[in-house]
């Protein structure tokens, strides 16, 4: 990992997609922790995009929604498959380094 985890960082309009584990996706594992924690209790998601994202769900509730939505399915993914690319990523770094 190269990008230390930050504890509430603020967060892009959408999260990655793609199949690489991004500096972004470093930075927010902790965001996207909160966001299962939440999704599995059945919070609100106006309430998780108020705390969690920093977003008004009130006076934009189109683009908070999209947000949440684009967060939540990354964290699902790390979940499935991106903590299989962070392995990868880790060995491959380590073959570097030797």
């Amino acid at each position: 990992m190269c990008v230390r985890p930050e504890l509430d960082p603020d967060v892009d309009d959408e999260a990655p997609s793609g199949p690489d584990i991004t500096p972004y996706d470093e930075a927010h594992f902790l965001t996207y922790l909160r966001l299962l924690d939440a999704d599995a209790e059945g919070a609100d998601w106006a309430e998780v995009s108020r705390i969690v994202l920093h977003r008004d769900p009130v006076d934009e509730e189109a683009r908070t929604r999209r947000c949440w939505e684009s967060h939540l399915t990354r964290a699902h993914w790390m979940t499935k498959h991106g903590y299989r690319r962070i392995l990868e990523q880790a060995i491959e770094e380590s073959r570097k380094v030797h």
